[in-house]
């Protein structure tokens, strides 16, 4: 929506929805940096581990700046335990944990490929578990950004990929996606929470759930070199702690439904950070990468006046969904 037309107060107006912008500039090149990195610390840390060391490095700091900037009702919020342990099992663990061995197996250019068809996965799992709307220009759009993602997973040959089928790499990062749908879809559900507290909650319960699993395999495989040292604390303090930040700071100025479009830059900014460190990549990553964001962009796009036909449509339970 434009900005109102005015002068002084049209100057004062800008800086606020400019800090907000840089915000979300800010998030999504931390979150791409977490594709990078995690895929050269995976090298010496297995993922299992990756995915414990990360939050147990994140928990605190996440904590005390809940406590600083929400003050939240701690008791009320530890209410909410059955949804806060499930969005754990499913985002920072269970996605983390998957995407982490898709990085093993596959590089971060094409797990970051894959993982932009997620909003078009997350529109068809709103359809059928949410019962929300979805428009013929929706359908078509996902139907876009699955050509895209398909392109991409056959690097161009697509009865290659019927014979030979899916990647090791691939299969784990279709799990991520998966997972991640299912955590957006349960947060949907879930009781309105502070969004940094419980996202610190999170993080706590997934470092109480893998300690047991990660001592049992003989505990966790701490870094030993300087450069995995340095990915680790970056994973922990960058993508875990200041995306979250600064993606909750923008979403005070700029709605949720028009800051969700700049997650597609993970994407951009993975691709830039390829080219630039000079990791090889193919003409079929990068067409696959622009259909599958103009899928997207299609998907997420809105008729004049809301005024797109719904092709699938169903009654959903009143105060189910935050707006």
């Amino acid at each position: 929506m434009p900005l109102a037309v005015a002068s002084t107060p049209q100057r004062t107006s800008r800086r606020p929805l400019t800090v907000a912008v840089a915000s979300l500039l800010g998030a999504t090149l931390f979150w791409a940096g977490n594709y990078i990195v995690g895929a050269g610390a995976v090298e010496s840390i297995e993922p299992l581990s990756l995915v414990l060391l990360r939050w147990l490095g994140a928990v605190v700091p996440l904590l005390v700046v809940a406590q600083m900037a929400e003050r939240p009702q701690w008791k009320q919020v530890l209410a909410a335990w059955p949804w806060l342990v499930a969005l754990s099992v499913f985002g920072l663990l269970g996605y983390n944990l998957l995407l982490y061995t898709a990085l093993e197996h596959t590089d971060a250019f094409n797990a970051s490929l894959i993982n932009a068809f997620n909003p078009a996965l997350i529109t068809l799992a709103a359809a059928a578990f949410l019962r929300e709307r979805l428009t013929r220009r929706a359908v078509g759009g996902v139907l876009v950004a699955l050509a895209g993602v398909l392109l991409v997973l056959s690097n161009g040959d697509l009865g290659k990929l019927l014979q030979a089928g899916f990647g090791t790499g691939e299969l784990f990062m279709i799990g991520a996606i998966a997972a991640w749908s299912a955590y957006t879809i349960t947060g949907r559900l879930a009781p309105p929470l502070p969004p940094i507290t419980a996202t610190a909650i999170q993080a706590s319960i997934t470092v109480v759930v893998l300690t047991p699993f990660s001592l049992a395999a003989g505990g966790p495989a701490l870094p030993t070199t300087q450069g995995a040292i340095a990915s680790l604390a970056f994973i922990a303090l960058f993508p875990s702690v200041l995306s979250y930040l600064l993606w909750n700071r923008a979403l005070t100025v700029i709605p949720a439904g028009n800051a969700g479009v700049f997650l597609n830059l993970i994407t951009v900014f993975t691709a830039l950070f390829t080219i630039l460190s000079g990791h090889p990549y193919t003409f079929a990553q990068i067409a696959g990468g622009v259909i599958v964001i103009a899928g997207i962009l299609l998907t997420s796009a809105r008729g004049p006046r809301g005024g797109a036909k719904p092709f699938f449509c169903r009654r959903r339970r009143a105060g189910n969904l935050e707006p």
